[in-house]
């Protein structure tokens, strides 16, 4: 009986090893369906050609104006309204915000012993005092001024009031 057990496990087991063989065939169908995928995607992309550059004019050194960047300088708009200190233009430069009054007062303590007319304005949409440290009719003039404060608050910023 045990002979016959082994002779079947045995048989049993070289069928299955026989049987779970992959051909060749298989896998060279596979690979030609792949590849006829991957030249009919090819064929479907339009073929792009790379883009004509013209050539950069070279001036010398002579020729290069300066232009200064005050058109381009960031202008935060905000409603506000003017909580202490003279009355605020159209552009302010703004160097501190805060959420505590006293901490407003005492950066325009500040500005005012340092020759500075400061200003505390109120945003109420953002729940903020602001320190304006001097404030202008013309861009120009507050891009100027906020650029010279930057020495000393290097994150002052202009507002616009809307």
């Amino acid at each position: 009986m045990k002979k016959t057990l082994v002779l079947c496990i045995g048989l049993c087991s070289a069928f299955v090893f026989t049987g779970c063989k992959s051909s060749e065939s298989a896998y060279k169908k596979a690979y030609e369906k792949a590849q006829a995928q991957a030249n009919t995607q090819q064929a479907e992309e339009p073929q792009t050609t790379a883009p004509v550059v013209t050539p950069l004019e070279q001036k010398p050194v002579t020729e290069t104006t300066v232009m200064d960047n005050t058109d381009n300088a960031v202008v935060r708009q905000e409603n506000f309204s003017v909580i202490g200190g003279p009355n605020v233009r159209s552009f302010g430069v703004v160097v501190g915000s805060f959420s505590l009054k006293a901490n407003a007062e005492g950066l325009q303590n500040t500005l005012k012993s340092a020759g500075y007319d400061a200003s505390i304005i109120y945003n109420s949409e953002r729940n903020m005092y602001r320190v304006v440290a001097t404030s202008f009719d013309n861009k120009n003039d507050a891009v100027r001024s906020r650029d010279a404060l930057r020495s000393k608050y290097a994150d002052a910023w202009l507002l616009f009031k809307k």
